[in-house]
């Protein structure tokens, strides 16, 4: 990887920038040709500085993508111009600091293969952190509903009781039904993950 870095260049940044953006990711002999007939100032110096990190490489334009291409604000010059009744107006003229890395071919095909089975094993984890979130949320449904009924209970006023075991809630017999269908569902998605 190379790089070349312009400082101070009288260019407008918010100009360059619009420039910069095309050329990005693009290959260097592909972006120098493109520039050269983009009619803009920020056009032909950008393309310098792309001929510049190529050859601070020593690569050839050919085996090269532009992997970044930066254009920075530097010190604005401030300047006046006299106007009517004795007035002055500011002109404000900006600069820029344009920086731009490239990057042979062959290292980005080398990385590619690494990253996708990574976002492949990521991808499966995040699937079965879903899964395993929406059955939780289902099993929680319930407790939520009941929980809602309960604080409805408790706003009306009920009249004391002393004994203890009154007090505490009566839980719900579970069902052989509820359970099957919990284990039928568990399989269908084991099943889908394997196909």
């Amino acid at each position: 990887m190379s790089k070349a870095l312009l400082r101070y260049i009288r260019l407008s940044p918010t100009k360059a920038r619009l420039i910069a953006r095309e050329v990005q990711g693009m290959n260097a002999e592909l972006a120098i040709a493109s520039l050269e007939f983009t009619p803009n100032k920020a056009a032909r110096i950008i393309s310098k500085v792309i001929a510049s990190a190529v050859a601070n490489g020593g690569y050839d334009a050919q085996d090269v993508i532009i992997t970044s291409c930066r254009v920075d604000a530097g010190p604005v010059l401030k300047r006046f111009m006299p106007r009517a009744k004795g007035r002055a107006t500011p002109i404000r003229k900006p600069t820029a600091h344009i920086l731009v890395e490239v990057d042979s071919k062959k290292v980005k095909k080398a990385q590619n293969p690494q990253k996708t089975t990574e976002t492949k094993d990521n991808s499966t984890k995040d699937s079965q952190i879903k899964a395993e979130n929406t059955e939780s949320n289902q099993q929680r449904k319930p407790a939520s509903k009941a929980s809602s009924t309960k604080e409805t209970k408790a706003k009306t006023p009920k009249p004391k009781v002393s004994s203890q075991s009154e007090r505490t809630p009566k839980s719900k017999p579970t069902t052989a039904k509820s359970e099957t269908t919990k284990k039928a569902a568990a399989k269908k998605k084991t099943e889908g993950e394997e196909k």
